[in-house]
């Protein structure tokens, strides 16, 4: 029996002038902002060679003695993390259900959800932790509360999208069945959002890891401190345990939590 292909659709020429167009004017805005930049590209081509003829090296060539400060360091930006993301978590419920249409039923109560989540989500980590820095120093807890509202109002919008995306002929059911609002709370959609609450919280832990790390920086606390005097000092023997113990220790989470979330979903 004798295949037969189907017709290839011609390709029209407004759609290949349209293509060629977009690629036309990214190459110009390519152009235009590396001619812009006013950048010395010789000299920033040796500096770089020199800089990784000196550095590189360095850096593979771990501090093994430096590994309990660093160590205890890392441990410190691994509380900073989780005691961060649990207070989003926790922080994010409420503000989850008020930017939820399905939930509220009030869409200025909806929209004002979605406005304080959008402008939590605004502002960087790193932006968050130098305000905290001036408002309560230069220590931990001003690390744990920028990771705290940063993540806020990601965990919050995630919340939100789980929530209007819930079976909601449980909801109507059980209303109609005469079950007053707490227990449809606690039986009729709470059941629903727990696993997808706890997996998209093991997430933003993951990602609080990584933004911890160099929150110490600004002053934060954590093993950002420790990357911050190594840069100074030119210590690129203890830069690279520093980067070697992150590398380790994020890989490590990462597994971790990508194997809880897939038991738990």
């Amino acid at each position: 029996m004798e295949l037969v292909l189907p017709p290839k659709k011609k390709r029209s020429g407004l759609k290949t002038l349209r293509n060629w167009g977009i690629f036309l004017f990214l190459i110009v805005m390519y152009i235009w902002t590396f001619t812009g930049i006013d950048i010395d590209w010789g000299r920033a081509f040796e500096r770089m060679i020199n800089n990784f003829q000196r550095v590189i090296p360095k850096l593979f060539n771990p501090e093994w003695a430096s590994i309990g400060k660093v160590w205890t360091a890392m441990v410190e930006t691994l509380y900073i993390a989780f005691a961060g993301s649990l207070m989003a978590a926790i922080i994010a419920i409420p503000l989850g259900f008020m930017a939820a249409q399905n939930m509220t039923k009030s869409k200025v109560l909806t929209t004002f959800g979605k406005w304080v989540l959008s402008g939590i989500r605004a502002f960087p980590d790193l932006i968050l932790a130098i305000l905290f820095v001036v408002a309560v120093g230069p220590n931990p807890f001003a690390g744990v509360l920028a990771i705290a509202i940063g993540s806020t109002g990601m965990l919050g919008k995630l919340y939100s999208e789980v929530l209007e995306s819930i079976d909601m002929n449980i909801v109507e059911a059980m209303e109609a069945s005469g079950a007053n609002k707490v227990q449809i709370l606690f039986h009729g959609v709470i059941p629903q959002i727990i696993p997808e609450f706890l997996s998209y919280a093991i997430y933003r832990f993951e990602i609080d890891v990584r933004a911890s790390t160099i929150l110490g920086i600004v002053g934060a606390g954590g093993i950002g401190t420790l990357i911050q005097f190594a840069q100074m000092n030119r210590n690129w023997e203890e830069m690279g345990l520093i980067l070697l113990v992150i590398v380790v220790v994020v890989t490590i989470i990462d597994f971790l939590s990508a194997s809880i979330r897939k038991r738990i979903v």
